[in-house]
């Protein structure tokens, strides 16, 4: 094919890898590495999915222009001379050194890792950027707004661990991002939230949102003192006082907590040990303590930007509680968070970055885009094990009637969605109205917590008869108050907090689940249905095939609706 600039975004070597491609400006494809690899969070170079957009675009390593990578080395140096003064202070002596060193070895990894994408593309400039500036630009472009407030919060990115920015696009899709306040590590939401995570029994970085679940079983009143000692608030922002979280290391060997916060709430919490009143008060607190600290952000950014709009990003952004708080608080006129607002999203931003910085053409579709990844629509996969029909008619009406039976379905059709929901491409769905639905997927189809609540889909035109939540939501990411109509009809989609997790689907976003929800609706008169991804606990959404085959072997699920294809184990 023919073109002028071609720019990979690239996130990898930490936590979940991913690829974006950008031809002339237009996004052509996104894909983070576990949907192929089945590898859940894999930081290994995600040569799977750039092996995908080449192919799909087809186009060669050589006619890569530019990389954008989604950090900088040298920013890792920034934290190294305040680190070498906490070694004044009496609750940081002890790690001062060693976080000066570790910062500076990740910085030195940064470089070596940079060089190793120049070896891949040899003919390609490869350009570092800002991590949180990758995150803020794709939220914002993804946004499709003129302007917005853009407000990132995550555990790190270099140095910086919370940034509030001015979102502009002054000509069509030129647009550009400006810091207007940050705040440097070790003031991070993110590592508390991890910390905490880990010593409720949990891993960090994968399974906060199931302490977030856990937090609507518990009262934060028993911790709230703590929380208010540990993440004080501040004119500019929040502190972590380093007598309860110690202060950042970059290595696993360092712990995140001190003994007095284990002191003041509980022992660390073994995975297997049994869930007590007093954990779920832990995560009660932090949880109460996390929407606190992120409305005072968001009213920050309010006031520093004076924009009506917000653009949430960072691995904090997929705290969909604290964003629904944002929402109900009425501090913008709306909100967005991307599809993808952890670090996989970055790919795109720094693909982003670096075309507005090389090229005057202008950058499309990224607004509103989340079904980015491969389609295999014209392979068939080997089925010898399973038995198959061909659907014959309407498939949207035929699986509406199998899910107003009581059915539970996987759907592998179409992209792969981008970010960590299931939005209909790669969903396990299910009827609100069928007795028991909860315990029946927890227990037999994700072998997940009994307490982990199930998101429901909405068709948009009729969201408002069941949620307050008063904005679209078509990625899944705002947890909404809930009608009186909704606790009525569909108890099973209501968390114990009294929200719900819910995508609002339109006829242009996804014309099949909308063929879907609309023939539900027609059978039940609730235009509701349960979707959660296609994956058990532990395992990656399937973005293949054969992942999705493997999903329905190894689970409850009652059949798999793969491209037309009806598939029973």
């Amino acid at each position: 094919m023919s073109m002028s600039h071609v720019v990979l975004g690239i996130c990898s070597f930490t936590h979940d890898s991913a690829a974006a491609l950008l031809v002339d400006g237009d996004l052509v494809g996104f894909v983070e590495e576990e949907r192929l690899s089945g590898v859940k969070h894999t930081r290994a170079y995600p040569e799977r999915a750039v092996a995908w957009l080449m192919r799909d675009a087809e186009i060669t390593p050589a006619q890569v222009d530019a990389v954008g990578y989604n950090f900088r080395s040298a920013e890792y140096l920034r934290v190294i001379p305040p680190a070498l003064g906490m070694a004044l202070n009496a609750s940081t002596r002890d790690r001062a050194l060693p976080r000066a060193a570790s910062f500076a070895k990740v910085s030195y990894r940064t470089v070596r890792r940079v060089q190793s994408l120049r070896r891949r593309f040899p003919r390609a400039r490869v350009l570092p950027q800002l991590h949180h500036h990758t995150h803020g630009l794709y939220a914002f472009a993804a946004s499709g707004w003129e302007g917005a407030a853009v407000l990132v919060v995550d555990s790190l990115g270099e140095a910086q661990t919370t940034t509030i920015a001015l979102g502009r696009q002054l000509e069509p899709g030129r647009p550009t991002v400006r810091r207007v306040h940050a705040l440097t590590d070790p003031a991070s939401l993110g590592y508390a939230y991890g910390g905490v995570t880990e010593h409720l029994g949990w891993r960090r970085s994968d399974e906060e949102g199931t302490v977030m679940a856990l937090a609507a079983l518990g009262d934060p009143a028993r911790f709230r003192a703590v929380f208010a000692d540990a993440i004080p608030l501040t004119a500019a922002g929040f502190a972590l006082h380093p007598d309860y979280f110690a202060l950042r290391v970059l290595s696993s060997a360092f712990p995140r907590l001190t003994r007095r916060f284990a002191e003041e709430t509980c022992p660390r919490r073994a995975p297997a040990a049994a869930i007590g009143q007093v954990h779920q008060d832990l995560a009660a607190a932090l949880q109460e303590r996390t929407e606190q600290v992120m409305l005072h952000l968001a009213g920050l950014a309010r006031s520093g930007t004076k924009m009506r709009r917000l653009c949430l990003g960072g691995g904090v952004a997929a705290n969909c509680v604290s964003v629904g708080r944002i929402v109900e608080a009425g501090l913008f006129e709306e909100v967005f968070v991307p599809p993808a607002p952890g670090d996989a999203g970055t790919a795109i931003g720094a693909a982003a970055a670096v075309h507005l910085g090389r090229s005057a053409a202008p950058l499309s579709g990224i607004a509103g885009a989340c079904y980015l990844g491969p389609a295999f629509a014209g392979q068939v996969p080997d089925l010898s094990r399973f038995t198959v029909s061909q659907i014959d008619g309407d498939v949207a009406e035929v699986l509406a009637e199998h899910l107003a039976d009581g059915r539970i379905v996987g759907l592998f059709q179409g992209r792969v969605e981008a970010g960590p929901r299931a939005l209909g491409n790669r969903s396990i769905l299910a009827s609100p109205l069928s007795p028991g639905v909860v315990a029946r997927l927890n227990d037999t189809v994700k072998f997940r917590e009994p307490f982990r609540p199930f998101a429901p889909m909405v068709l948009a035109e009729r969201a408002g008869e069941y949620f307050t939540l008063g904005q679209e939501a078509p990625f899944m990411s705002m947890a909404s108050g809930v009608t009186e109509l909704a606790r009525r009809q569909i108890p099973a989609i209501v968390h114990d907090n009294g929200t719900a997790r819910l995508q609002t689907v339109t006829k242009d976003g996804n014309p099949f689940m909308h063929a879907v929800l609309t023939a539900f609706a027609r059978r039940t008169g609730v235009p509701v249905l349960i979707n959660t991804s296609l994956n058990v606990k532990g395992k990656p959404m399937c973005g293949t095939p054969a992942m999705a085959l493997d999903c329905l072997a190894s689970s409850g699920l009652d059949a798999l609706l793969m491209e037309g294809r009806w598939i029973t184990a």
